[in-house]
């Protein structure tokens, strides 16, 4: 479970890029679009741009007990990012040079933030994609359109993981299978309960099959 929830890559950048926003072009509207291209337009990627801080809850359970309950703090424009755990608070830039005392909220705001804007990192990230190609989603048994999301072997947290992703027809995530570099953990969870923060899709439950494992989030502020 712990390597599950510190999945990174190298050469992915949260920040705000200072182009000016542009007209916002669905995929239908766009059909030279890749695969990739179109979940992360249909999620708000050309939103990005215009958002300032977000603020949100990660939370992990399993089973009944609650194992992970971390608030984030984030300013866009400055990469400023506080986190409150166990009644603590901490923050840092991650546009500095990371000390080791950083390294410890740099891990849990990279996974915690990949699980929230996943679709937008299909843009930002260095990872390989495969072709779509139809499947059987592993929870639902639904035929969607499956894409795999491979790592480089070498550089951040936690190299060489990949994971598959299923979409449906409007090229929402729906569920999505993480399998580690070392091919010893796989785990299969939904994307559900989808909600729109300024024009940003994010889907704040993932559940296991058997709903032994939940990972949600809550109190989201997007402005």
């Amino acid at each position: 479970m712990k390597k599950l929830l510190l999945t990174f890559l190298a050469g992915i950048t949260l920040i705000s890029c200072n182009e000016d926003k542009k007209k916002e072009v669905t995929p239908e509207e766009n059909p030279n679009l890749e695969v990739h291209e179109k979940i992360a337009m249909v999620n708000g990627f050309e939103e990005f741009d215009s958002i300032k801080k977000i603020k949100f809850t990660f939370n992990v359970k399993v089973n009944d007990s609650i194992r992970s309950e971390r608030r984030w703090n984030w300013n866009v424009d400055t990469d400023r990012i506080s986190l409150t755990e166990n009644d603590s608070v901490m923050s840092y830039t991650r546009k500095d040079s990371l000390a080791d005392d950083k390294k410890y909220i740099d891990q849990r705001f990279v996974n915690d933030s990949y699980w929230l804007l996943f679709p937008f990192q299909l843009k930002w990230s260095l990872a390989d994609l495969s072709e779509p190609k139809k499947a059987t989603a592993p929870i639902s048994g639904d035929e969607m359109q499956m894409l795999t999301v491979s790592y480089p072997e070498d550089g951040g947290y936690t190299p060489g993981d990949s994971y598959d992703i299923y979409f449906d027809d409007e090229f929402m995530i729906r569920e999505w299978v993480y399998k580690s570099s070392d091919g010893g953990r796989e785990m299969a969870t939904t994307w559900e309960d989808y909600k729109d923060f300024k024009g940003i899709k994010i889907a704040t439950m993932h559940k296991s099959k058997d709903d032994s494992f939940e990972l949600f989030f809550d109190d989201i502020s997007v402005e």
